[in-house]
């Protein structure tokens, strides 16, 4: 191995380790915020181990053909190092500025959402229900109205066609609509 490819592998190596403590710190914010599950940490923090390695050896790879040597290792704990000593808070509050920054977007969206769509449809749905309910007062009244302004004609024509009545045969069925009909209009007034 050249001295070129060493220090292209010292280099990545470092960044390497440097991307391996921005990618803990925001699994730990992220496992802080979400309060995960005490059960699934270990599953969680195995999947990041085995993701950290093939990162890690996917770099290794393109860099030098995947030669593993001691240096590659130091080169990770340095970035490492340097990262925690150097980025770390910074990157911490970056995260966490991300995360507020997030749900102020979420939030906002859904307030949005709420008075452009859910409180005009509800004042819709409030002013039909007013407006059903009014017509459906107004016919009821207008109905009432209308069958006690017939009432006096209704027995001005029973007395005035009695006579016709009385020689005329109504049908069984229509004697029985026309009972039906003096039932419900009595229940009504």
């Amino acid at each position: 191995m050249s001295l070129n490819i060493q220090f292209l592998t010292m280099g990545t190596m470092i960044a390497s380790g440097l991307a391996l403590g921005v990618f803990y710190d925001i699994y730990r914010v992220v496992a802080r915020l979400l309060r995960a599950v005490r059960k699934l940490q270990p599953i969680f923090d195995i999947a990041y181990w085995i993701a950290a390695a093939l990162l890690v050896f996917r770099v290794l790879y393109v860099s030098n053909y995947g030669q593993l040597r001691m240096f590659v290792f130091l080169a990770l704990l340095l970035g490492i190092s340097i990262y925690y000593a150097l980025l770390s808070g910074w990157v911490i509050r970056i995260i966490y500025g991300v995360i507020r920054a997030g749900k102020a977007v979420i939030r906002f969206c859904v307030r949005l959402f709420h008075a452009v769509i859910v409180r005009p449809v509800l004042l819709v749905y409030r002013v039909v229900k007013v407006l059903l309910g009014f017509l459906l007062a107004l016919s009821i009244f207008l109905g009432k109205f209308v069958l006690q302004l017939l009432y006096p004609l209704w027995f001005l024509l029973k007395f005035l066609f009695r006579p016709m009545i009385k020689r005329w045969k109504t049908p069984l069925w229509a004697l029985a609509a026309i009972g039906w009909l003096k039932r419900w209009l009595k229940r009504i007034f």
